[in-house]
């Protein structure tokens, strides 16, 4: 729960978003977070930790969604504003795609930062996403959001 305080909680962190999320909100975000990650095939949120103390410094997780006519795999990440620009929400969501591709399940790993998003957006650059136009997406509820649509082809696990 402080690290969703911290992020989807905070204005700052917010701006790209539509705001800040109630404690009623995110506690129920929190529920979900949890039972979504009960069945790893279907998704998980994961605690980004770093350091040798393991500090709590955000969140990253993935889930199934349906996109384009077909089932994809959508990531995102969030990261408090003083571990920001460390390469910590690359590198976690490096380890996403790593998980993904292991499950074989989905042909593609999509993200959707907000258009005026730069750090998310380079994060997706970095990690090879193919960037394939913009879409309106309700979020949050009641609210349109202009987003990138960002997609990485999930190579298939060869075998050794």
């Amino acid at each position: 729960m402080p690290l969703l305080e911290g992020t989807l909680g905070d204005p700052g962190m917010m701006v790209h978003l539509g705001g800040p999320e109630s404690p009623e909100k995110l506690r129920e975000r929190h529920k979900n977070y949890v039972a979504l990650s009960a069945n790893s095939t279907k998704g998980s949120m994961f605690v980004i930790t770093v350091g040798p103390e393991k500090k709590g410094a955000g969140t990253v997780g993935y889930w199934e969604k349906d996109f384009g006519g077909q089932k994809v795999w959508e990531t995102g990440w969030s990261v408090l504003t003083e571990f920001q620009g460390q390469g910590v929400a690359t590198a976690a969501t490096r380890l996403i795609i790593e998980r993904v591709t292991k499950l074989q399940m989905h042909k593609y790993l999509c993200a959707f930062p907000s258009v005026d998003n730069r750090p998310s957006n380079a994060i997706c650059r970095k990690l090879g996403f193919t960037f394939a136009g913009e879409t309106d997406f309700e979020y949050p509820p009641g609210s349109m959001m202009r987003c990138n649509v960002w997609m990485l082809d999930v190579p298939p696990r060869t075998t050794d």
